[in-house]
């Protein structure tokens, strides 16, 4: 059986996080593992505290699962601390790990930062390079790359820009639809691709972008490529989106389990 790993944040209402991940690697049919990030006391209305991991027992939780069962990919979800975020660097190298999924997590849809300076500064140094696949937001991409974007043009300059600088092979620009009637963008090897669909589109629901990672670590441990699984993936959380759950007081979470209930 295939294994995936998801380093992220609890999510104690069960949207995202690790148990989001978790529903999405075994919808899958995948075995999925977990090294927690954090604590969180949160909602489908907002997030109310946060209790850290230390790095220590952050690094012990990893070594655990690389040690007895070893992962086929690895998801990394949202983390803060730049201490966590060098031990999640450290670990990834000394595995070897082939399939890295980041989420980047720098700065939200919004434009508001999510980590400090130090944080993302280990981000782009170390955890960029180690990753297959990242799915920035525009924003994010502006950051990473350092140039605004604005158009079809910049994405695509952005993208090898990131490319270039930090060796990453598989760039996927979820939110190409806010800028461009052709789609979300995917740059692999430095070829661009256009994926119809705006699931994006959607405001009423939450944990698409954690979902959407998750399936795509899990089609990588599959052995698909990295275009067919960000395809796969998108068409998978589109179903999850499209057959959000009516649960809550805030936002309708994304039915993970689509597959099972639909």
């Amino acid at each position: 059986m295939r294994t995936v790993l998801t380093i992220a944040g609890s999510d104690s209402c069960g949207v995202g996080g690790i148990q989001g991940d978790i529903k999405t690697i075994s919808a899958h049919g995948l075995y999925a593992m977990s090294a927690i990030t954090s604590m969180t006391a949160q909602n489908t209305t907002g997030v109310y505290d946060i209790q850290e991991s230390t790095p220590k027992f952050l690094g012990r939780q990893i070594d655990c699962v690389f040690n007895d069962i070893s992962p086929d990919a690895v998801k990394i979800g949202m983390v803060s601390n730049p201490d966590l975020i060098e031990v999640i660097a450290e670990k990834i190298r000394k595995y070897h790990v082939r399939n890295v999924v980041l989420d980047t997590n720098i700065v939200s849809n919004s434009g508001r930062r999510l980590v400090g300076t130090g944080a993302e500064r280990i981000i782009l140094k170390k955890l960029l390079p180690l990753a297959t696949v990242i799915l920035p937001s525009l924003p994010e991409a502006e950051v990473i790359s350092g140039m605004s974007i604005r158009g079809i043009e910049d994405l695509g300059a952005a993208a090898g820009l990131i490319s270039a600088k930090y060796g990453v092979k598989g760039i996927f620009f979820k939110e190409g639809h806010r800028i461009t009637e052709k789609g979300d963008m995917l740059f692999v090897d430095e070829k661009i691709r256009w994926l119809e669909g705006d699931y994006e589109g959607d405001h009423t629901s939450i944990g698409k972008g954690g979902a959407l990672s998750a399936a795509i670590a899990c089609n990588l441990a599959m052995g698909k490529d990295i275009t067919e699984s960000v395809k796969l993936a998108k068409d998978y959380i589109t179903k999850a989106v499209e057959n959000r759950l009516e649960l809550g007081k805030g936002r309708n979470p994304v039915n993970h389990l689509v597959s099972f209930t639909v």
